[in-house]
């Protein structure tokens, strides 16, 4: 798999190709990260971490599905729990799941949140949930909600490079 996107333009504001162009770049990293690998591969976790390259894929997927949604409507609209058992599933393949699989779902989201990309407009924003990481009454646009999805990304790829490293000696970005 080519790991380089080709530039996003056609009629586009620099900004948003610019983030399109991003985000494409990021995935392709990790997607070409975990290409080739038995889901029992994408399972394992060979590091002093306990992450797994197939739990990447799911919790970038959960990610970026959930900042989509506020993005779209707001703290009320991200998608999905926030139980502690729930979170530290989303960074492991469990009983049942594949790598194709989870790979096709991080796909399916992605194609959502590059239309949102497309479509919304960058300097809505919307209040973020009450967190202790967020400041009380803070809010974000949808530009950062989208800045930090490539930062999230990038930061993934990093360890799924890292991991897969570990396991056959494979090194995508480097």
């Amino acid at each position: 798999m080519d790991t380089t996107t080709p530039p996003v333009r056609g009629g586009l504001s620099r900004e948003r190709a610019d983030i399109l162009e991003s985000l494409r770049a990021h995935r392709a990293f990790l997607l070409v990260t975990v290409q080739g690998l038995t889901d029992a591969q994408a399972a394992l976790s060979p590091t002093a971490s306990s992450l797994c390259l197939g739990g990447l894929v799911k919790h970038v997927t959960l990610v970026e599905r959930q900042w989509a949604g506020f993005a779209v409507g707001g703290a009320e609209a991200m998608a999905g729990g926030s139980g502690e058992q729930e979170w530290a599933d989303a960074f492991r393949m469990l009983p049942g799941e594949t790598l194709a699989g989870l790979v096709e779902a991080y796909r399916d989201v992605a194609a959502r949140t590059d239309d949102l990309v497309l479509g919304l407009d960058l300097d809505t924003e919307h209040a973020l949930p009450p967190a202790p990481w967020f400041a009380p009454g803070a809010t974000r646009s949808v530009r950062r909600v989208f800045l930090h999805l490539v930062a999230e990304t990038a930061q993934h790829a990093g360890h799924a490079d890292i991991i897969r490293e570990t396991l056959d000696g494979q090194r995508t970005m480097g």
